[in-house]
Formats: C-alpha cells, sequence, structure tokens
C-alpha cells in the first residue's frame, strides 16, 4: 500500500511519554531486574549449612553415576542424569521446609532425594513401573513429570489453594530451558503473578533443550528477564555454585511465604552428560565446550571455598566419599532385585466401577494366569 501525504500535512510526533522507556522505574516490579550471585555467596552460610551441602553434593553426584550404571545394566529403562546439576538440585532439595511442597521435572531425582525421598522409589518410575514410586502426599514430592513444564500449573494450584486455607506452604517447581519454551511455563508465571501465589519457579538452564540451544529458543538476555513481563522479580544465579543457589532460593521462599508472591530464578548450569542415556551429545556439542565447564564443577567450587573457610579438609571429604559409596551399594543391591509384578494391577484404578469389558479381560486373564500357575505346578 502507497500513502501519498500533501505538502505541509500535519504530522504528529509521539509525545516523551510514549518512547520505549529505558530506566528500570516503574516498569519493572523490581528495581534489580535480575541479580547475579557468585561463588562469594558462600561467606554468607552457616558452617553446618555448608557442611550438608557438600555431603549432598558428592553424594549426588554418585547417585548420577550409579543410576547411569543401571540403565546400562538393563535395571532402569531410561536415566535422565543431572551430573553438572547438583548444585541446582541440592540446594532445592534442601531449602524447603516440611510442610513446602516439591514440583520435579524427570531430570530432578537428585533434587527429591536430597528432600528425603528413598533413592530407590525417586526411580522407580524410570524403571517402567506402573506409578510414580512414592506418596506425594507423604514427602510432599509431586510425581516425576515427564512432559515438559506441566508440573509448573500444578504447583501454582497447589499454592493458591494452600493460601486460600491460609496454609503457611511454598511451593518450589523445577524446570528446564527447554521447558520455558511452553506454553505451560507462560500460564504458570502468568497466573502465580495475578493471584499472588507463594511459588517459587527455578530454571535450570543446562544450556539444550535435548540438541537445541538456549539461543534457538529465545532471544532475551537471560530468561530471568521473563519475569519482568510477568510481574515478578526475576534472579540470575550461578548454578553450579550450591550456596549461591540456595541464597537465593531461601530468599525467594522467604518471599512467597510472606506474602510477595512469586520469584523466577534462573540457575545457569550445565549438562555435563548425555540428555539421556539414549541420547548421543557428541552431535550437538564439541568437547571442548563440555570440558570448559567441567572446570567449574559445583563440588570444586565448593570444596575450594570450604578449605578456603577451614570447614573442610581431607578427611572430611573421604568421609563424604564413603557416605556416596554407602549409597551406591545399597541402591545396586536393591535395583538389582527383581520386582514382584502382579499383571492383574493392569486392571486397577482405570475405573471406579469397572466396564463390562474391564471385567470380561480380567476374567479372561485371570483364567490364563491360573492355567499357567497349573501347568508349572505340574511340571515341578
Amino acid at each position: 500500500m502507497t500513502v501519498l501525504e500533501q505538502p505541509g500535512a500535519y504530522r504528529p510526533t509521539p509525545p516523551p511519554g510514549w518512547q520505549p522507556r529505558v530506566e528500570a522505574a516503574p516498569l519493572l516490579p523490581d528495581a534489580e531486574p535480575y541479580r547475579l550471585l557468585g561463588t562469594a555467596a558462600a561467606a554468607d552460610i552457616s558452617p553446618d549449612l555448608l557442611i550438608r551441602l557438600h555431603r549432598e553434593l558428592v553424594r549426588g553426584r554418585r547417585y548420577n553415576a550409579q543410576a547411569t550404571a543401571l540403565t546400562r545394566q538393563g535395571r532402569l529403562a531410561v536415566y535422565p542424569s543431572s551430573t553438572g546439576q547438583e548444585a541446582c538440585q541440592v540446594a532445592a532439595g534442601l531449602v524447603l521446609e516440611d510442610r513446602d511442597w516439591l514440583f520435579p521435572s524427570y531430570r530432578d531425582t537428585l533434587a527429591a532425594v536430597a528432600r528425603g525421598l528413598d533413592p530407590v522409589d525417586a526411580l522407580t518410575l524410570l524403571r517402567g513401573d506402573w506409578h510414580s514410586g512414592y506418596d506425594p502426599h507423604e514427602h510432599r514430592v509431586a510425581p516425576l513429570c515427564t512432559p515438559l513444564a506441566t508440573q509448573l500449573p500444578h504447583a501454582v494450584g497447589l499454592a493458591h489453594a494452600a493460601r486460600l486455607k491460609g496454609d503457611d506452604v511454598v511451593a518450589l517447581a523445577l524446570v528446564g530451558d527447554g521447558g520455558t519454551s511452553e506454553g505451560d511455563f507462560h500460564e504458570a508465571l502468568n497466573f502465580a503473578a495475578v493471584w499472588r501465589a507463594p511459588v517459587v519457579f527455578l530454571v535450570q538452564n543446562n544450556g539444550f533443550a535435548i540438541s537445541v540451544p538456549l539461543a534457538k529458543q529465545t532471544a532475551a538476555p537471560s530468561l530471568a528477564h521473563k519475569a519482568v513481563g510477568y510481574g515478578m522479580p526475576g534472579r540470575l544465579v550461578d548454578g553450579n555454585d550450591v550456596a549461591a543457589v540456595h541464597q537465593v532460593l531461601a530468599e525467594a521462599v522467604r518471599r512467597a511465604r510472606g506474602g510477595g508472591g512469586p520469584t523466577l530464578v534462573e540457575a545457569v548450569t550445565y549438562r555435563i552428560e548425555a540428555h539421556t542415556n539414549a541420547d548421543d551429545a557428541t552431535r550437538y556439542r564439541p568437547d571442548s565446550e563440555v570440558e570448559a565447564w567441567q572446570a567449574h564443577d559445583p563440588i570444586a567450587l565448593l570444596e575450594d571455598a570450604m578449605r578456603d573457610r577451614r570447614l573442610l579438609d581431607d578427611e572430611g571429604v573421604r568421609a563424604a566419599r564413603e557416605s556416596a559409596e554407602r549409597l551406591a551399594a545399597d541402591l545396586r543391591t536393591r535395583m538389582h532385585q527383581d520386582a514382584v509384578l502382579d499383571p492383574m494391577e493392569l486392571f486397577e484404578h482405570v475405573y471406579a466401577d469397572r466396564t463390562s469389558q474391564l471385567r470380561e479381560q480380567a476374567a479372561q486373564l485371570r483364567a490364563e494366569l491360573d492355567a499357567e500357575a497349573d501347568d508349572s505346578g505340574k511340571g515341578e
């Protein structure tokens, strides 16, 4: 379309108020749209908490290695390793009170274990069992969520309901950078901000959504900046610094519990191993990139900081590793025990009242199982 202008015609000039704003206030809910925390955060953490964080980091690294080995042995159907991301996982597992809720994704088994869940129960779903492996209400840990980001609206709903009931509960929801490209991410943050729900969103930005790098997912300066559009604070933290992650999450949890509403935390970390045991990460990233991140290892960072404060020596390192080996040995022993399966459970929890088709199928399966049992008895 061509627009012809008459000479001397009035051409309105936008007033200054129409121009894009460059200052933070008043558009941003926080004068500081994001904050980057680094290794100096260890100086502000109590010695007892640092020692516990270190122990859980070492145990978490060994847990990841053992679970990965179990997949190669056929004891797990799949395992999404969080090696390199242990700082995010451990901090999330330890920052909540007993009454709070953790909403993990499929990669967050370590966060659930750090919160107190039995290591074997945390792997049950990945073993191929039909249930989550644990009682979510007992442990205040939602089932591991495989669909991307669908746990986020669940966390908002629980947190909002708790606030309406007057319960002092905070929900912490974990998601990867790939999950921020899902509609559930938008819906969850939008509702959380509008309702001022007591929920914290922790985005573990490990660089890749399977093989898709972050640069192909968003043009935002950081994922923490996305908080601005929803009207909540955004925080950017070194995701390999467990003390820093714990500090920024603790602040966000306190804010949520005090009625301040939600916070979006982006933890910049890296997935050292492949997406899962079915992935070949060498096809989309160079070894030099992995090696660079290995030099920023969360365990080494914390151990250096603790040695500087004289909170850790060789004996402390040895004790943490021995504890990790005991965890791995127990995990091996129990995971190598074949599960006792009942095929009749196929018909449980489908309908409250079974349909005629289900009753017919259940009867047919029962007859086949009884016949197999009779034949087996005759052969003995």
